[in-house]
């Protein structure tokens, strides 16, 4: 089969199409024949730092965090799909390629009125919004939501949920088109976060969970916004993993610091993440309630020209790459 390849630690160029094995699956896994893949910032961070996160297998790093495709092959032990199925899936890595084995159980069906092209838009963004906001953030309907980011991938998804969710919905976006673009999505409140100080704007708006990607000095910012009893989530650090906060704040509002990263979690957590958002989120795409927002697609040999659009966040939405 052809996949994608990080043949060592650099910029987009690093990413070339190879020949390589095509993967036999465990017992409780399935062989999907991917239609599409999903581009995410992880991607580019493992293209980077192939050091630190290829080092179990150097030799065959293929980037790719979520697909969609159809079942080809069913392990020994797996009772809940069959050969021919149309799913969409979470996987830790191998999704820029025709082939990839994948845990049954982190499989779900498309959603009605999903194309399958357009379905490997929402594993990692659904997996990713449930886990951190609903899961860890603990939000409930009417609270109040900033996700700051409002453009990407997470911010589109997560806003749309929320919104479902029957939630007030904050975002911060860095142009007049992004901002724009949001408030026609249906987000409540929207602004240009270079040309507004979202810790003015919204220091009276007492949000209950914020979800953030950017860290550095946002994350007192964020504190000092919160409701009482508010929920600080972190899924990246963009700006700086290193912070400084008033350890006061927290205490004076008793207010919950955590976060998340997605990828390494146990199969029985991702398990777990899978079927709550086949319960709660699946019929929300049923409805037409929420629904992938699709940037840009790329043949999967582009994948460089891929990776090189997510890193200039000119983008609105999901980029995919096509087989």
């Amino acid at each position: 089969m052809k996949a994608i390849h990080i043949t060592k630690s650099g910029g987009p160029e690093v990413l070339q199409l190879q020949e390589t094995p095509k993967p036999t699956p465990e017992k409780n896994q399935v062989l999907i024949k991917v239609k599409a893949a999903g581009v995410n910032r992880s991607d580019v961070i493992t293209r980077k730092n192939t050091a630190t996160y290829g080092k179990d297998s150097p030799q065959t790093l293929i980037p790719g965090l979520e697909v969609s495709g159809v079942i080809e092959e069913i392990g020994a032990e797996v009772k809940n799909k069959k050969v021919g199925d149309k799913v969409c899936a979470l996987i830790a890595d191998g999704g820029y390629a025709e082939y990839v084995a994948v845990e049954s159980s982190h499989c779900l069906p498309i959603p009605k009125g999903i194309s399958l092209e357009d379905a490997a838009a929402i594993p990692e963004t659904v997996f990713t919004v449930w886990f951190n906001v609903f899961m860890l953030g603990k939000l409930q309907p009417v609270e109040k939501l900033l996700i700051h980011g409002g453009t990407s991938g997470i911010g589109t998804m997560g806003l749309q949920m929320a919104k479902a969710w029957d939630c007030e919905t904050y975002t911060t976006a860095g142009s007049e088109e992004k901002t724009n673009f949001l408030k026609k999505m249906g987000v409540d409140k929207v602004i240009n976060y270079t040309t507004e100080a979202f810790e003015e704007v919204w220091k009276g708006e007492k949000i209950d969970v914020i979800l953030d990607m950017v860290g550095g000095d946002y994350t007192q910012k964020n504190l000092e916004i919160l409701n009482k009893k508010g929920r600080l989530v972190y899924i990246n650090g963009m700006k700086s993993m290193e912070v400084n906060l008033n350890l006061r704040t927290i205490m004076a509002k008793n207010l919950t610091l955590t976060g998340s990263f997605l990828k390494p979690q146990t199969v029985e957590v991702k398990t777990q993440i899978a079927q709550e958002a086949e319960k709660n989120i699946w019929p929300m795409f049923d409805s037409k309630e929420i629904h992938p927002i699709i940037y840009k697609k790329f043949p999967l040999a582009e994948a460089a020209d891929a990776h090189r659009l997510m890193e200039s966040s000119e983008h609105i939405g999901k980029i995919l790459l096509i087989m």
